[in-house]
């Protein structure tokens, strides 16, 4: 299932949710030409003059050794007349996929790496501002193999990885290619399968995302999971044809805290994700023409509350990004941390102003709620 959706940093592209349909724009973050391996990884090929005899198939092994390691704890999850990818998440069944995936489903067949059989599985819970769910099998067959998920914080450029899931519906397959960049901050259009969620810190990778690997795993050299395949490129101009190279994963730390929230409570308290504390919907000026975020409600003791922001400001800039929809709003929000200060722009009875703001938390899945 894919989602299309639009890039800031090569605007004349859409992207498409590798599950169902979506769009998004992004923002930040830098690509670099470079292919290198992963912190820890010495096995690497090279073409250029001088390399060692044996590095070719030295890489051909390590790329191997991930498949044997990675590829039994990823699935296909199938709802209804959609197709989707999960990543087995612990040895009690729990599956962590997209929500884009789950849409409005409660039950899922699931079928594991390396057989035909398909296994029933409920829905545990979804948190559609993250584009995460669980589901659990109702029967975990012995020997589940959960996948192990890497650091954050020490993806970098150039890293090479693999995708793994089910694209268009071929169970058990595998793409390669490298980290184009980090920190993306991507924003999903709205549709039958998607809130369109707004997500930061995303990862930006060459290799290939088709329909069907939504919430896949993107892999690197050590065996460990960095991301969940979400997001790829297609170009408006060629009827939504493929843009290859450019697919987005939603980042190795996000997906733990989410799923470890979803799976213990249930729901969402702590999404590390920062909030103003605002209902607000966008503003049109006299030529119809977007002109800001209007607020429509401000919650009691939240941070734009405490800031002195009341309903009717209309919101024009965070920090020092313009900001002239909902959209904008959530997606500048989406690059900044809880507990972090930032001087909103707004207008009131026509006059400019500003406000410094301590950004809360975001927690809870609400349309229009930055």
């Amino acid at each position: 299932m894919l989602a299309p959706g639009a890039v800031a940093v090569v605007t004349a592209l859409a992207l498409a949710l590798a599950g169902c349909n979506s769009s998004t724009s992004s923002s930040s973050a830098a690509a670099s030409p470079t292919a290198g391996s992963p912190s820890g990884t010495t096995k690497q090929a090279s073409s250029a003059p001088g390399a060692q005899p044996g590095s070719a198939n030295q890489l051909q092994d390590a790329y191997q050794k991930v498949i044997g390691d990675v590829l039994p704890s990823v699935v296909q999850i199938t709802t209804g007349d959609s197709l989707g990818s999960g990543i087995v998440y612990d040895d009690k069944g729990d599956i962590v996929t997209n929500a884009h995936v789950v849409g409005s489903a409660t039950t899922f067949t699931v079928t594991l790496a390396n057989t035909t059989k398909s296994l029933d599985a409920t829905l545990v819970a979804s948190y559609p501002d993250s584009d995460l769910a669980v589901i659990k099998l109702g029967s975990p067959p012995s020997g589940l193999r959960p996948a192990t998920f890497g650091d954050s914080g020490k993806v970098q450029l150039g890293q090479i990885t693999l995708a793994m899931g089910s694209p268009l519906g071929l169970s058990g397959s595998v793409t390669q290619g490298i980290v184009s960049a980090t920190g993306r901050t991507v924003s999903e259009p709205r549709n039958a399968g998607s809130p369109g969620a707004t997500i930061g810190n995303m990862v930006q990778t060459s290799a290939a995302i088709n329909p069907g690997n939504s919430g896949g795993a993107l892999v690197n050299l050590d065996s460990q999971v960095i991301g969940i395949n979400t997001l790829a490129a297609t170009e408006p101009q060629t009827n939504g044809a493929a843009a290859p190279g450019i697919g987005f994963a939603i980042p190795a730390s996000t997906i733990t805290n989410i799923a470890d929230q979803l799976i213990k409570q249930g729901k969402v308290t702590n999404s590390g994700r920062a909030a103003l504390g605002i209902t607000a919907r966008t503003s049109f000026d006299q030529q119809f023409q977007p002109a800001g975020a209007v607020i429509v409600a401000v919650s009691q003791g939240g941070p734009a509350a405490s800031a002195g922001l009341q309903p009717g400001d209309v919101i024009t800039k965070i920090g020092d990004t313009p900001v002239d929809s909902l959209n904008a709003l959530t997606t500048a929000l989406a690059s900044l941390t809880p507990g972090s200060k930032v001087t909103v722009t707004y207008t009131r009875d026509g006059n400019s102003r500003t406000a410094d703001v301590t950004l809360g938390t975001l927690e809870s899945s609400s349309q229009g709620t930055p």
